[in-house]
């Protein structure tokens, strides 16, 4: 079933995003060759707790950590982990706060240290594409409007768009309906209402856009270890337009 929220429930997601957004920019900072992925996992998860929030992935279906952590040819739900990461590596680290009910869910690729040309451009397009579904997120539209804006941009720069896993919608739980998922035709799909909220989460690959799961059944990577990339914002459908509010640049 498909909920469009209040304003309180909108009001309550907002002060959720604030959180994760000050714990991505602290992140962002720590982000370099020699720290574990498990070290920015308690860190996030600490920081939630301090400001009176709690990891909503923690237990989740049985899910172990308070971030997902994918490095490098892990495409989502990486286990974070106790190897160094090392010059060169991309990450992405996805995570959900609760703050009194209120879900916020955003992750975000970033650099270790001194990227190849690449891997930076595929952040870049990954990037872009977010925005590109964004763009399309208007009272009207259909959610294949979304996935096909980021499907002929991500394709067009030579890259590959993951089919396997899709944006949601969000509030009171983690996972509703609808799916989003970011390739499809315009003008198919449901129709966007204003009230929705919905997460887009482009995982973008350097290769084909098939993954296969590892043995600890949550983890996916790409078939052929060419790298991937994510970037997901959770966004309120308004009669304005989309509202970001996981936006890291507001300020």
């Amino acid at each position: 079933m498909i909920t469009r929220k209040s304003a309180r429930e909108i009001a309550q997601m907002q002060a959720a995003a604030d959180i994760l957004v000050q714990c991505h920019k602290e992140i962002a900072k720590m982000i370099k060759p020699g720290i574990t992925t498990m070290e920015i996992d308690a860190f996030a998860e600490e920081f939630m707790r301090k400001h009176g929030a709690t990891p909503e992935q923690k237990g989740y279906n049985g899910y172990p950590y308070a971030t997902c952590a994918s490095l490098n040819d892990e495409i989502c739900h990486g286990f974070p982990r106790e190897e160094k990461l090392e010059d060169g590596d991309i990450v992405t680290i996805d995570m959900v706060v609760n703050l009194n009910g209120g879900l916020a869910d955003s992750a975000w690729t970033y650099a270790v240290g001194n990227v190849d040309e690449a891997g930076l451009r595929l952040m870049d397009v990954t990037k872009k594409s977010l925005y590109k579904g964004i763009e399309q997120a208007q009272v009207g539209n259909r959610i294949g409007d979304i996935g096909h804006a980021i499907q002929t941009y991500a394709e067009g720069e030579g890259f590959s768009v993951v089919r396997d896993f899709t944006g949601h919608g969000i509030g009171p739980t983690i996972h509703e309906d609808p799916n989003v998922p970011h390739f499809g035709l315009p003008n198919k799909g449901l129709r966007l209402k204003e009230g929705m909220v919905i997460t887009i989460e482009p995982m973008i690959n350097e290769g084909a856009w098939e993954s296969k799961m590892d043995s600890n059944n949550w983890t996916a990577r790409t078939v052929d270890q060419s790298r991937s990339a994510q970037y997901e914002h959770q966004i309120v459908i308004t009669k304005d337009g989309p509202l970001i509010l996981t936006d890291q640049d507001k300020e």
